[in-house]
């Protein structure tokens, strides 16, 4: 089954919720949909389940328009972020709680609940209640009575996001070889870039109600259609820095200045912005196209084995991402190291124009 959407719009209470979004999803592709809170990922999914109408658009499964076609109608799961179990009913009912709506027959129930499972590690635990079950187990039992209906159409609406980074890691490798047999289409909300890299497939990325780029996650990852998409699929969100190009060299303020490498020399002299990855910048060169850039410690966060180093010059900020632990004091004097070989370059309109290994071929 596959699912399109044409030119959908849904506005509430004079709010623009999703802005003119054209999307088409493929039968037994894995689809992640990343964005800031609030930039319509649950809306989008909403519309796709027939939970919620467009007020302009259409919505089209396997070619037939589903518009107006309630979320009763269609074969859909949904996995939420909150644990959505019956309390007072079994791990076994919860899961096989919409079999039951369809009257599927009893035997073919229990052997899909204790198939499900077995899949999901949670077969000694059919006969407990939610409340006895810890938070990964009542999201299992959560994923579980999604799956089990065989849906076309399965959503996973951040269904992580309240797991600890451990349990996160394993249920989301988990999710993916549970649908690698399936025909379904599945859609997964994250608002994590690094989580969007780990699943794979394709990912659309949203930003205010607007789709401002699909494709495979590598893809949209390496090259960003325009700084919003760099931003967004950057965690932290790439350095911006205004710089010029001259016939021989960029310049970012009086003192910093390199020359023109081979992947930016069709630029036309003038003024651009440069992105450059938290990662990817260093306390030590590493590469004879490195530039020194002086700079003054305004605070190291620490995060267990990553230093989140944000530093400022008289012209720019920048943010590096650094592996181990890095102590400085406020306003110490450093130099960082940008690798230019790996600089993203902007029109000032925010249209990427060159991305790092992809040599510019003209606007």
């Amino acid at each position: 089954m596959s699912l399109c959407l044409q030119n959908v719009t849904r506005v509430v209470d004079g709010q623009i919720h999703i802005d003119d979004a054209n999307l088409t999803l493929e039968p037994g592709s894995f689809n992640v949909l990343l964005g800031r809170t609030l930039a319509g990922k649950t809306s989008l999914m909403r519309l796709m389940a027939g939970l919620d109408k467009p007020t302009s658009g259409q919505i089209l499964m396997n070619g037939v328009d589903v518009t107006g076609v309630p979320v009763q109608k269609r074969n859909i799961s949904m996995v939420y972020q909150q644990f959505i179990n019956y309390p007072n009913w079994t791990v076994f009912e919860n899961i096989a709680s919409p079999l039951r709506l369809e009257k599927v027959p009893e035997a073919e129930i229990t052997r899909r609940v204790n198939e499900t499972a077995e899949m999901l590690h949670i077969e000694a635990l059919l006969q407990r209640r939610p409340l006895e079950l810890s938070g990964g187990q009542q999201q299992r039992t959560a994923m579980a009575r999604a799956l089990v209906k065989d849906a076309s159409l399965i959503l996973f609406d951040e269904p992580l996001v309240n797991l600890d980074y451990k349990l996160r890691e394993e249920l989301r490798q988990e999710i993916r070889e549970l649908l690698i047999s399936r025909n379904s289409i599945a859609v997964y909300a994250s608002t994590e870039p690094n989580e969007a890299l780990a699943l794979g497939g394709t990912t659309t990325l949203l930003h205010e109600g607007k789709v401002i780029q699909t494709g495979v996650s590598s893809d949209v990852y390496r090259y960003p259609v325009n700084i919003d998409a760099a931003e967004l699929f950057s965690e932290p969100p790439i350095n911006l820095i205004r710089g010029q190009v001259s016939e021989a060299e960029v310049t970012f303020d009086s003192t910093v200045h390199f020359p023109l490498n081979q992947d930016i020399r069709g630029l036309q002299p003038g003024d651009y912005y440069f992105g450059v990855r938290p990662s990817h910048i260093g306390l030590v060169p590493h590469g004879d196209d490195d530039l020194e850039v002086a700079v003054k410690v305004e605070i190291a966060e620490i995060s267990g084995s990553e230093t989140f180093m944000h530093v400022r010059n008289d012209h720019f900020n920048l943010v590096a991402q650094l592996s181990g632990v890095h102590e400085y004091h406020t306003d110490t004097s450093i130099k960082v190291y940008l690798p230019t070989h790996k600089l993203f370059v902007f029109s000032l309109d925010g249209r990427m124009l060159q991305a790092p290994g992809r040599m510019y071929t003209g606007e």
